[in-house]
């Protein structure tokens, strides 16, 4: 009975060594350690297999040894082998008989001449073998005697440690499983930013644009959109700064969450507070109802802020708290609401100048401009010109159920008109010529400028704009007027008296950038190809045109371009 029991203690004492929480290697060295305090044995240890088969952990008497560290260890490898082959209790009564054992056991009182009994279980978890456990006893006598009682111990003690060595491994699993799970999305990450940087248009395909301009954007915008960083779009009206806003938004890891817009310069400023941070009931009258604003409405997700340099520096201050801590209240509200917004932010103006005049705060400005993408104008990307125009013409054959078709005479004229409205005037042309057509084949007299009903042309010639109607007016007499386009763009750095002799508002001037239709007649064109040697380059640039529009007039006035 007595004996039972401080079995059952030491039992007990191993559960609960090996329920508390702490690495294998030493809950199992404290396991070994028990047995030796506890029991009469010289010598325990418990060796722990790896998949292969390999010994991965060895306890023995208060050590840890990796199998990397070249410890030999006490028990022979054939001994194991045996033990975890056969699956059975191994006990050797005298190891030095024993052609198992090449070497002694590392006893303390270990001679080679006093006899040593071990006794060897296999440790298994869910009918697998992870490991042994076994004791080595020092005999007094020479006498053969029972181990069935070590044996049955040793087998309690193995399930035990079993069990513990199976937790221990799927709690390893689980932390690797929890550790692929939080790299997965930097994984993503660096996918998205390969991937679309590489190949732009897989990702961002509905942009439409092969020149160099648009592709370095795109590349710029699939790098930046995968990261929450802050955006500036940045470009002349009508460049597609809001569809570039929605790509790096379908880019990104948001890409699921809402996708807010809102024109800052649509809405007077007491409105545009309510409209993006929302306001209580009763806040102002009207408020008849809680209301969220787009911050709160883009949680999660993208907040595009266009126009954002029409804002007053009252409430760029207001805007900067949202900016920097990401914290609002609602109008006539006090309850801070925690808000997670990615923001892209888009103007036209020069926020340089007006942080300069004082009409911009220099603290918003350094917080919006983060990543800056400056867009392209039309006139920088003649190129996509044609593809623009067809596939605004097929969005119009859509929705009104026709089927029009460019004649490549009239893409040829398209593709040399500058549109200082860019993509917008582009597209208000292709539906007012669509809407006009005669026939389905659009041609070049389709085109508003050959009737002179070019309105832009006229506000770019630099039409006298004190008389608010005078443009009207001069269209409505029928006068002749040549189409027009804004003057070229300068050379960085160059200002406005470097333009030559002719006004800008001059249609046979140098300085206007017109092609065929624009000029004044076929002996200025010859005039100029001769100062230039019958360089088109050259002769363009006398013009104040590209060497494609100056082609283009060659061939409408049949002109032999001289060789030399």
């Amino acid at each position: 009975m007595r004996k039972a029991e401080i079995l059952l203690s030491i039992i007990y004492e191993i559960s609960e060594v090996l329920a508390t929480p702490g690495p294998l290697e030493i809950t199992l060295v404290n396991v070994v350690n028990i047995l030796s305090s506890v029991l009469q044995i010289a010598h325990g240890a418990i060796v722990v297999l790896d998949a292969k088969g390999e010994p991965q952990i060895t306890a023995n008497g208060g050590n840890t040894y990796p199998p990397q560290s070249g410890f030999r260890s006490v028990i022979p490898q054939a001994v194991i082998d045996q033990i975890v082959t056969t699956g059975t209790p191994l006990v050797i009564q005298d190891v030095r008989k024993s052609e198992l054992f090449q070497v002694d056991l590392q006893t303390t009182s270990s001679s080679g001449t006093i006899p040593i009994t071990f006794v060897g279980v296999a440790v298994k978890a869910e009918h697998h073998i992870v490991g042994t456990l076994s004791i080595n006893r020092v005999r007094d006598d020479a006498a053969s005697f029972c181990c069935d009682e070590d044996v049955r111990f040793l087998t309690m003690v193995a399930i035990l440690v079993g069990q513990t060595i199976r937790l221990h491994r799927i709690q390893s699993m689980d932390g690797q499983r929890l550790i692929e799970e939080q790299r997965r999305p930097e994984k993503v990450l660096n996918e998205e930013r390969t991937g679309p940087a590489r190949h732009p248009h897989a990702k961002v395909d509905w942009i439409i644009g092969e020149s160099p301009a648009v592709k370095q954007v795109l590349e710029t915008v699939s790098v930046v959109a995968p990261t929450n960083t802050t955006v500036l779009l940045r470009g002349e009206s009508g460049t597609g700064k809001e569809v570039f806003a929605q790509a790096i938004h379908k880019l990104s890891l948001r890409s699921k969450k809402p996708f807010v817009k809102l024109n800052c310069a649509a809405l007077p400023e007491s409105t545009l507070e309510s409209e993006l941070f929302g306001h209580e009931k009763g806040a102002f009258t009207g408020a008849v109802s809680q209301r969220a604003g787009r911050f709160e409405l883009a949680h999660g997700g993208t907040l595009l802020l266009d126009e954002i340099g029409e804002i007053s520096p009252a409430f760029q201050a207001k805007l900067l708290r949202v900016l920097q801590e990401g914290e609002l209240e609602r109008v006539g509200g006090t309850r801070t609401l925690k808000v997670d917004v990615r923001l892209i932010c888009a103007t036209n103006k020069d926020l340089e100048t007006a942080v300069v005049n004082g009409e911009f705060r220099a603290d918003l400005y350094y917080r919006i401009n983060v990543v800056p993408i400056v867009l392209p104008p039309l006139r920088e990307r003649p190129g996509d010109i044609p593809r623009l125009a067809k596939a605004f013409l097929d969005r119009f054959n859509r929705e009104n159920h026709r089927e029009l078709a460019f004649a490549p005479s009239a893409l040829e004229v398209l593709s040399q008109c500058d549109f200082p409205g860019n993509i917008r005037e582009l597209e208000n042309c292709v539906r007012r010529t669509a809407t006009l057509a005669r026939s389905s084949t659009i041609a070049p007299s389709d085109f508003a400028y050959q009737n002179s009903q070019c309105l832009s042309s006229l506000l770019w010639k630099g039409a006298d704009r004190s008389h608010g109607g005078k443009a009207i007016d001069t269209l409505a007499r029928g006068n002749m007027m040549p189409v027009g386009s804004p003057p070229p763009a300068r050379r960085i750095g160059a200002s406005e008296g470097d333009v030559p002799a002719a006004k800008a508002g001059d249609p046979n001037g140098p300085a206007w950038p017109a092609m065929g239709p624009r000029l004044a007649d076929r002996d200025r064109l010859i005039d100029a190809m001769e100062k230039a040697g019958w360089v088109q380059a050259k002769a363009a640039r006398i013009l104040g045109l590209t060497p494609r529009q100056v082609g283009y007039a060659l061939r409408r006035y049949r002109i032999e371009v001289k060789k030399f």
